[in-house]
């Protein structure tokens, strides 16, 4: 398993918006699905800070996120301009094997 983990600090107004694209029915579950490798995601909201999110995506191997990316690249970066605007700040804590 490949599990990549995003951090986001979210404004109070867009944190529908967001919770819609970086859901697990979302925009970027979407994307992902194309992949017969793509396991799933999952958002966190945190219990303590508002706005703050992380989304852990899974894949069978970093093979296959790494073949994802390369295949529908043009489509991840065309999603990724159009999500700029909901979040603050988004910071990739790390791409990790389990």
């Amino acid at each position: 398993m490949f599990i990549v983990i995003w951090q986001f600090e979210i404004a109070e107004k867009k944190i529908a918006a967001f919770e819609a694209a970086y859901g697990p029915e979302g925009d970027w579950a979407l994307l992902f699905r194309s992949s017969p490798e793509y396991r799933g995601t999952e958002l966190l909201r945190d219990a303590y800070v508002p706005g703050s999110y992380v989304t852990i995506d899974r894949w069978t191997s970093e093979e296959a996120f790494r073949a994802f990316r390369k295949e529908r690249d043009g489509d991840y970066e065309k999603l990724d301009r159009t999500c700029d605007d909901l979040t603050a700040k988004e910071t990739r804590i790390g791409a990790y094997t389990a």
